[in-house]
């Protein structure tokens, strides 16, 4: 489905009008009303995001539909590219679960709880002599 319609869908199931949610997003009705037509392209990474929020949609998903990438996963793959690519062409052959599993997995791998426990301090023994 094109960008538009599935905003004009989405607005139409929340029983927004064009008005409506083009305050929430903070742009012109006259504006967005060709953006749901599919008449002017998708609006800028930032709108877009604004656009998914307000209807309750997940941002990268939006983002994939307008043709666009995150600003951070750009950085991301920017920053090492060849193994970004080669992760994303092995992924690319895996079930939605699978990905979800490995996310959820790299996610523990890189919180900081998950990688520095917490050590108890080493707990003072008494000079005192058993039984005494």
């Amino acid at each position: 489905m094109k960008f538009g319609k599935t905003i004009r869908n989405l607005r139409e199931e929340k029983e927004l009008s064009i008005a409506q949610l083009a305050k929430k997003v903070g742009m012109s009705p006259t504006y967005l009303a060709p953006v749901e037509r599919d008449v002017f392209p998708p609006p800028a990474e930032a709108k877009v995001v604004r656009i998914a929020k307000a209807l309750g949609q997940d941002s990268d998903e939006f983002l994939a539909l307008a043709g666009r990438i995150a600003t951070d996963l750009q950085r991301i793959i920017r920053q090492n590219p060849a193994q970004t690519a080669r992760l994303l062409r092995a992924v690319a052959k895996l079930q939605s679960g699978e990905i979800e599993r490995l996310a959820q997995n790299a996610e523990k791998r890189r919180s900081p709880s998950a990688s520095k426990k917490k050590a108890t301090p080493p707990t003072k023994q008494s000079n005192r002599p058993r039984g005494s």
